[in-house]
Formats: C-alpha cells, sequence, structure tokens
C-alpha cells in the first residue's frame, strides 16, 4: 500500500461531501484531512490524534489563502449552493465557479497531484441553461490548471437527506426510492445515486491508483476522467472503506 496522503475537502458538510468526510477519514490511506468549513464542526473533536483537521472561517472569501498554505496531496470539492440560497444566479456563479476555481488553483499550488469535482449530469460550456454551462465552464477551467489526475464527477439526482430539499424534487425523490424498493436499487441507479454512493466513488477515485486503469483520457502526463452516472454506482458500491 502507498504512504497514506493529506487530504482537503470543500463542502464537506454538504449531502455528498459528508460522507466523502467521513470515508476519507475512515480510510488507512490517508493521514490528515482538512475541510473547510464556515463553522465549527457539529461534533466535537476530543481525540488529539484524530485525523479530521477543521480549516474554519466564515469568510469564505479567505479560504483559497488558508489551502493553500495546507499541506495536500489530494483536493476535492463538493462546494455548491442553489440560486435560491444564493439570492441570484451572479451570486450562486461567485461560490460554485469563481471559489471552486481558486480553491483548485490554491490545492494546486499547495502541491496537489489529484483533484475530484462533484459536478453534474448534463455539465457542459456550450449548453444554453446557465446552470448548466456554468458547471460545463468549471469543469474545463479546472482540467487547464493540470492536476496529475482530474476525476470528474457528474451524478443525476442525488438522493438521501437534506437539511433543505427543494420542493420541486420530492416528486423525484419519492420516485426515485420506489424504484429502488421494487428493483433492488437497479432502476433507480441509471438516474438517481445515494449520496452516500457518490461520496464512496470521489473516495476511491482519490485514493486508489488501480481504479483508473483504462480509465479517463492522457495528455501530457495528465489523466482526466470524466465518471458517469454508472461509473459512480460501480465504484462507489463496491468501495470498502
Amino acid at each position: 500500500m502507498s504512504s497514506a496522503k493529506s487530504v482537503s475537502i470543500a463542502g464537506g458538510t454538504g449531502l455528498v461531501g459528508s460522507f466523502a468526510l467521513q470515508h476519507f477519514l475512515s480510510n488507512p490511506q490517508t493521514s490528515h484531512v482538512y475541510s473547510l468549513m464556515r463553522r465549527a464542526y457539529p461534533h466535537p473533536i476530543t481525540d488529539p490524534e484524530s485525523k479530521l483537521k477543521p480549516l474554519i472561517s466564515s469568510d469564505i472569501v479567505t479560504w483559497p489563502a488558508a489551502l493553500g498554505s495546507t499541506p495536500t496531496a489530494v483536493f476535492v470539492s463538493s462546494l455548491g449552493t442553489t440560486r435560491g440560497d444564493a439570492g441570484s444566479f451572479e451570486a450562486q456563479r461567485k461560490i460554485d465557479f469563481d471559489l471552486n476555481l481558486d480553491l483548485a488553483k490554491a490545492a494546486k499550488a499547495a502541491g496537489a497531484k489529484s483533484y475530484v469535482l462533484i459536478s453534474t449530469a448534463g455539465a457542459n460550456s456550450t449548453s444554453r441553461f446557465p446552470y448548466m454551462k456554468m458547471k460545463g465552464e468549471l469543469e474545463d477551467a479546472v482540467i487547464e490548471i493540470g492536476f496529475e489526475r482530474t476525476a470528474i464527477l457528474r451524478p443525476g439526482l442525488i438522493v438521501g437527506s437534506r437539511e433543505k430539499t427543494r420542493l420541486l424534487d420530492y416528486p423525484l425523490h419519492g420516485v426515485a426510492n420506489l424504484l429502488g424498493i421494487i428493483s433492488g436499487g437497479k432502476l433507480r441507479d441509471c438516474w438517481a445515486q445515494d449520496a452516500d454512493t457518490i461520496g464512496k466513488a470521489a473516495v476511491r477515485a482519490a485514493l486508489e491508483e488501480g481504479v483508473w486503469e483504462g480509465k479517463g483520457t492522457q495528455e501530457g502526463g495528465k489523466r482526466v476522467w470524466h465518471l458517469t452516472q454508472a461509473d459512480i454506482v460501480a465504484l462507489g458500491k463496491h468501495a470498502t472503506s
């Protein structure tokens, strides 16, 4: 087994990110897990040997500088917000695109070799839909940074408990859960993925070199892998951590 790696994560308190964070903490391949947070971790850390090292600042503008001074071999971002929470699409873009890109650049400067982004199905920089276009532009921009490995996960509908579930998602979640019960998950997995499954897939893409065999594209020694929903399910449901 290769030596343990230092991991940094943004969005570790969100639906997918919280699962990824827990799997990183329990994975023997990680030495430290730095989590960018706006507020204190909800569960007090009493173990001085804990891998979790919160980087707490309510001012997210300071996050890139904090990350840039943190030893990081792997950086994972599941950071994102909604237009409703942000107040406007322009405000949403400042987080979903601008902050994400600044963090990716900071991680590269801090020595990160691997980068994992939780994106969305349909992301495309040429899309006529603003949200999909923004997500695609972010994908293109982080690929240009030139990490040795860049994994971009494109899940469909994300199934799991949320503090705030969008009203339009309620019927879809109901259908997804019903299909999961009827088919043992097979009918649901093709268009809706469990947050835990996505989190596990992100961890495996970040830490396990073997899962990259034959995957993605390679140019100039840099490998890029766009994980489809099927890839996410295959990787996440076979994760052992």
